[in-house]
């Protein structure tokens, strides 16, 4: 009867290990792809032409000289890669309260700032939404990002004729209290008097001097991106 207790258990035992690997590997992966779903693919500016104001003209007949404002349906955010018991995530989060500012003379952005609310950032997780507001961005006591151009851009032809450029911006970013120029290649277009504005910044945790996002049973890398999509209307 020993004997036969003792083998009974060793099955269990083994039976019980066998279904928490299974729970442990096969439930991330079931929730990461099935239940979760896939990331919101990266930010870019539109290909179709967008809608501005009466009387804006089409994009062969406007000028980009002027000021422009951060409009509605911007948003700026972060994407960072997780690793959930084996299983590879892409952690994104967004926000659209954003302001800020550009000015365009003779063919050349002239100044540009920028701010975003880091306190409304949210992503699918109420639970990486709290570790991102509170021990890794702490926005109680750094709210904002905020970028500031430090050198002009100048424009390529066609700018302001409905077609997408390429440029690159070089500025002051301020991020969790720290301050470092950054390059950054963008990707722009003016149609139907507005003017989209699309880009990332990578993001090394160390450099900024933010803790890194892997809590519990997550993961992360030791950098992340910052996205945006800028749509711009005039002043």
């Amino acid at each position: 009867m020993g004997a036969l207790f003792a083998r009974r258990w060793v099955r269990r035992l083994v039976l019980g290990l066998v279904v928490l690997v299974v729970l442990v590997v096969a439930g991330p992966f079931v929730y990461i792809h099935f239940i979760e779903g896939k990331a919101p693919p990266r930010l870019t500016i539109s290909t179709t032409t967008t809608t501005g104001p009466a009387g804006s003209g089409s994009g062969a007949e406007q000028s980009a000289d002027g000021a422009w404002k951060v409009a509605a349906g911007s948003q700026a955010g972060y994407r960072v890669q997780e690793v959930l018991f084996g299983q590879d995530n892409t952690a994104v989060g967004r926000t659209g309260d954003i302001t800020g500012t550009v000015t365009i003379a003779h063919s050349a952005v002239t100044a540009g700032s920028f701010t975003v609310n880091l306190s409304t950032v949210t992503s699918d997780r109420s639970g990486r939404d709290s570790q991102f507001r509170g021990r890794i961005m702490n926005v109680a006591r750094y709210p904002t990002a905020t970028f500031v151009l430090s050198q002009p851009i100048a424009l390529p032809a066609g700018a302001d004729a409905g077609k997408a450029v390429s440029v690159q911006a070089t500025g002051q970013l301020t991020l969790h209290g720290t301050t470092r120029q950054v390059s950054v290649p963008l990707q722009a277009r003016l149609s139907g008097g507005v003017v989209q504005v699309s880009g990332s910044i990578p993001i090394v945790f160390a450099d900024w001097n933010i803790t890194n996002p892997s809590f519990g049973p997550i993961t992360a890398q030791d950098h992340g991106t910052m996205e945006f999509l800028l749509d711009l209307a005039r002043s």
